[in-house]
C-alpha cells in the first residue's frame, strides 16, 4: 500500500516537472517567435521620392503651316503621321494635315476672283454703252450749234429782237454742250473708278489665292533637321493621328536632342519645402532597372497645381541628368529619389519597432533574454527608418513586432538630464549616447498596432 503510494506520487512530481517545464518552454517559444533587429549605426538618408518622366531638355520643335489665320483657318486635323522614334533626316516627311478647310477655301476665293473678272467686263459694256450715248448727245449738240450759227447770219437784216433770240438760242445750245461735255468726262472717271475698285478687289482675292497655294505645300510637314519624332504632348495626350492642330500652337511633334536629358517630376506639397535647387538624385529608369543614374534638381516650381491622380497639390521640379545615355529615350518613367538631408554617424532602427503614445516614444530592448520597454528620443526619419538620439546603442537588439503581453513589461525611463540635452533639433553628426535611465515598473497602456 505505502508503495503504491510512493509510486503515485512520484509520477505526480513527475508530472507537474514536466507540465512546469513544458509551460516555460511555451512561453519562450512564444516569446521568441518576436523578430528581432539590431540597433545600426552609420550614414543616414532622408529623401523624397517622387515619380518622373523623361523629357529632353532641349527640343527643335516641328511646325505646321503657320500663318492659317490670315486665311481664315484656325484648327486642321492630322491625318498622317510618323512613327513615334522614327529616325528621320532633314526635309524629310514627317506628317500630312488635313487639306479640307483649305480647299473649301481656295475654292471659294477662286469664285470671287472669276466673279470679279465678270464684273470688270460688266462695267467696262456698261461704260462703253454710256460713253457712246454720251457722244452722240455731244454731237448732236454740236450739229444744233452749227445749224444757229448758221442762222444768225441768215437774221443779219432781221429786226435785233429776232437776231437777239437767235443769239439765245445759240449760248443756249453752247452752254448744254459744255455740260454734256463736263457730264462726259465725269461718267468716264466714274466708270474708270468703278472698274478700278473691282480691280483692286480682284486682286486681293489673287493674292489670298496665292497665299493659300503656299500655305497648301506647308500642309505636309517636314522635319527641319535630322533627328528622332516625338509626338507633341497637349492639355488632352499626345498629338498623333486625328489630333487638332491650331493656329496659335501649330506644333506637330519635336526633335529632342537626346544628349541633355532632365526628368520632369512632381513632388507633394507637403515634402516641397525638403527639396532644394541643386540637390542630389538617385534616378532608375522602369524600363531598365539595372540602370542607375545621378541627377541634381535643376529647378522648383513657385506656384503649386491640381494634377490628375493628386489628392493634394504638387510642384513640378526639374532634375538635371548629369551623364548621357543612348538608351534614354523620352516620355520613360523614372523613380527619383531626392536626397534632401543626410547624417553621418548616427543610430537608427527601423519605423515599426518605434512605439509611442501621447508622452513616450519607446522601443521593446532585448537584454540577457528579457524585454525592455526602453524609452528613446527619436530624431528625423525617411521612409524605411528612424533616427534614434538618445536611449540606445549600436548592436542592441529590439523586437520588430510587439511581444506577449507588453502592458507587463517594465518601462526604462531616460533622465531629465539626457532628455534636456537631446532633446534639441539633431544638428551635430556625432552619436548620441544612451545616458543614465531610471528603470520602474510601467503603468503605462496603448493601442498596440
Amino acid at each position: 500500500m505505502v508503495k503504491n503510494i510512493v509510486i503515485l506520487l512520484f509520477i505526480g512530481l513527475l508530472g507537474a516537472g514536466g507540465y512546469y517545464y513544458y509551460q516555460n518552454n511555451y512561453t519562450e517559444a512564444a516569446t521568441d517567435t518576436s523578430i528581432m533587429v539590431p540597433v545600426k549605426k552609420g550614414p543616414f538618408k532622408i529623401s523624397v521620392i517622387a515619380t518622373g518622366e523623361l523629357q529632353a531638355a532641349r527640343s527643335e520643335k516641328i511646325l505646321g503651316p503657320q500663318g492659317m489665320r490670315s486665311v481664315g483657318i484656325f484648327q486642321t486635323t492630322i491625318t498622317d503621321i510618323v512613327a513615334e522614334g522614327t529616325l528621320v533626316q532633314a526635309g524629310g516627311y514627317v506628317a500630312a494635315l488635313d487639306r479640307t478647310d483649305l480647299g473649301n477655301k481656295m475654292k471659294s476665293v477662286q469664285t470671287d476672283i472669276e466673279k470679279s473678272q465678270s464684273q470688270i467686263i460688266q462695267a467696262q459694256l456698261d461704260t462703253a454703252i454710256q460713253m457712246r450715248g454720251l457722244r452722240d448727245q455731244m454731237a448732236n449738240i454740236q450739229f444744233s450749234m452749227e445749224e444757229k450759227r448758221l442762222e444768225v447770219k441768215m437774221n443779219i437784216y432781221e429786226p435785233p429782237a429776232v437776231q437777239r433770240q437767235t443769239m439765245l438760242e445759240l449760248e443756249r445750245l453752247q452752254r448744254d454742250f459744255m455740260q454734256a461735255e463736263d457730264g462726259y468726262l465725269l461718267k468716264k472717271e466714274q466708270a474708270e473708278a468703278k472698274i478700278t475698285e473691282i480691280t483692286a478687289s480682284m486682286q486681293q482675292f489673287q493674292d489670298q489665292l496665292e497665299q493659300m497655294n503656299k500655305l497648301s505645300g506647308a500642309f505636309t510637314v517636314t522635319a527641319p533637321k535630322s533627328g528622332m519624332v516625338i509626338y507633341e504632348r497637349s492639355w488632352n495626350g499626345k498629338k498623333g493621328p486625328g489630333s487638332r492642330i491650331n493656329a496659335w500652337d501649330p506644333v506637330v511633334a519635336q526633335l529632342p536632342d537626346l544628349t541633355d536629358m532632365i526628368s520632369i517630376t512632381y513632388v507633394n506639397e507637403v515634402d516641397i519645402s525638403k527639396v532644394k535647387i541643386t540637390q542630389p538624385v538617385d534616378i532608375s529608369i522602369d524600363a531598365f532597372p539595372d540602370k542607375k543614374y545621378e541627377g541634381r534638381v535643376l529647378s522648383i516650381a513657385n506656384i503649386g497645381e491640381q494634377r490628375p491622380n493628386f489628392d493634394a497639390k504638387v510642384f513640378e521640379v526639374k532634375i538635371q541628368i548629369e551623364k548621357s545615355d543612348s538608351i534614354l529615350r523620352p516620355a520613360m518613367t523614372t523613380a527619383n529619389e531626392i536626397t534632401t538631408r543626410v547624417f553621418n554617424n548616427v543610430l537608427y532602427i527601423p519605423l515599426e519597432a518605434l512605439h509611442s503614445n501621447d508622452s513616450l516614444s519607446y522601443t521593446f530592448l532585448k537584454k540577457e533574454g528579457k524585454y525592455t520597454r526602453q524609452e528613446v528620443l527619436p530624431g528625423p526619419s525617411n521612409e524605411n527608418e528612424v533616427i534614434i538620439k538618445a536611449g540606445l546603442t549600436e548592436g542592441q537588439q529590439i523586437a520588430l513586432t510587439i511581444p506577449l503581453e507588453p502592458e507587463k513589461i517594465l518601462i526604462d525611463i531616460l533622465s531629465d538630464e539626457v532628455k534636456k540635452r537631446y532633446s534639441k533639433k539633431l544638428t551635430s553628426n556625432s552619436p548620441p549616447p544612451t545616458g543614465n535611465s531610471k528603470k520602474k515598473n510601467s503603468s503605462i497602456t496603448k493601442k498596440e498596432s
